[in-house]
């Protein structure tokens, strides 16, 4: 099919501008960590693959680290089993730990595989238990800011107390595209459920990535969550503790808040928070000037005029 002369300059425009950054990140190591709702979607999914296919293709070593919640909570619902949060994050006791263990290893994980082999990409499924991949403990009972029922027990819910990233750094360096599942286990064997976005902050920390990128159902970070037009283009860890401090932070972007702290003094030079929901806004946030969400770094003091105008790859 030929292509009008307006077709073929934009095709050869984004090409050019894409070119630089396909050189600085190549052999890099990106974790991008995707929510559970746009897995319970076929079209979203093969679109976001697709994404995570085109930068794996272009020689960006791509980790991809999943959530389920929702899918969790439809199925407890059908098993007629409540579900409870507590600050954005879920309390999982036994029964509601089954759950969790079908639908991040089985439905979920099983399904964004079958979606990697429909493109002929090399992915490969682990969870945390996996060649001993994340290692946890239980959490124990915690005083939880606004709860007034005094320590929180949030049952089956682990706290990471290392990664062991040996396996996964050699399939990343034989061309496979891990997918992760936050599922692990104590010593003991017994499973623990793991907030997702925690995963992917200790697995960027661990692998040195160059960048960790979070997508989420809003456009980024929101001055005020009840406004999409509110983006935070840049923003520092103090700025983000200010946010959450003054109660800023939608419910969900909390806990989002603590696991991108965790990557950047893990060492993990940018975070990136950008929408899920966009067309294209993997692609865009990592082969353009602009972006189309929330860069967060250690410092914003630290980046140039250049970068807090226009460029967040820099």
């Amino acid at each position: 099919m030929r292509r009008s002369t307006g077709e073929r300059d934009i095709v050869v425009t984004a090409l050019k501008g894409a070119v630089p950054y396909i050189r600085m990140f190549k052999h890099k190591v990106f974790v991008i960590k995707i929510g559970g709702s746009v897995f319970a979607n076929p079209e979203l999914t093969r679109h976001i693959v697709e994404q995570i296919g085109l930068l794996h293709e272009v020689g960006i070593k791509c980790v991809l680290v999943h959530g389920g919640g929702p899918q969790s909570t439809s199925m407890a619902e059908a098993l007629g089993i409540p579900s409870r949060f507590v600050a954005g994050r879920r309390v999982t006791d036994a029964r509601s730990l089954e759950v969790s263990a079908m639908v991040l290893n089985g439905l979920v994980n099983t399904r964004i595989l079958a979606a990697c082999r429909d493109l002929d990409l090399p992915a490969v499924g682990m969870s945390g238990v996996d060649a001993n991949l994340i290692r946890a403990r239980r959490r124990p009972p915690v005083d939880v800011p606004g709860e007034e029922q005094g320590l929180v027990d949030y049952g089956f819910v682990g706290d990471i107390e290392g990664v062991t990233s040996e396996t996964l750094k050699r399939q990343l360096d034989a061309g496979f595209l891990p997918v992760i599942s936050p599922l692990s286990a104590d010593a003991a064997g017994t499973l623990l459920n793991i907030n997702a976005d925690t995963v992917a902050a200790a697995l960027a920390a661990a692998l040195e990535a160059e960048k960790l990128i979070i997508a989420t159902g809003a456009p980024g970070i929101l001055e005020d969550p009840d406004n999409p037009a509110s983006l935070v283009s840049y923003i520092d860890l103090a700025g983000l503790a200010r946010m959450k401090a003054e109660g800023r932070l939608a419910s969900g972007m909390a806990p989002k808040s603590d696991a991108i702290r965790s990557a950047i003094e893990g060492g993990v030079r940018r975070v990136h928070v950008i929408s899920q929901e966009l067309p294209d806004s993997l692609l865009l946030e990592v082969f353009t000037n602009e972006g189309t969400g929330t860069l967060v770094v250690a410092d914003t003091g630290s980046l140039t005029a250049a970068e807090q105008g226009v460029d967040k790859n820099g």
